[in-house]
């Protein structure tokens, strides 16, 4: 995972095409998530970059909140 420093330096071309490699390998459809969705580049990177293979959109929703908001507690199920 790079840093944010790295992050910042690609182009907005470069930063796109890596979160739609992450959302793939991860096996999130980023068609599916929310244009409302505002998040930052970073926290989705890091959310993403936390999970395993084909951890699936509900695995990336619960650590982007982690992610967002650090104090949010995991669902038990």
């Amino acid at each position: 995972m790079r840093s944010t420093t790295q992050l910042a330096e690609m182009s907005h071309s470069e930063q796109l095409a890596r979160l739609l490699r992450e959302f793939e390998r991860v096996g999130v459809d980023p068609n599916t998530i929310s244009a409302g969705l505002a998040v930052r580049d970073d926290d989705a990177f890091r959310a993403l970059a936390a999970l395993p293979d084909r951890a699936g959109p509900s695995a990336f929703l619960a650590q982007l909140r982690l992610v967002v908001s650090p104090s949010a507690k995991p669902d038990r199920a």
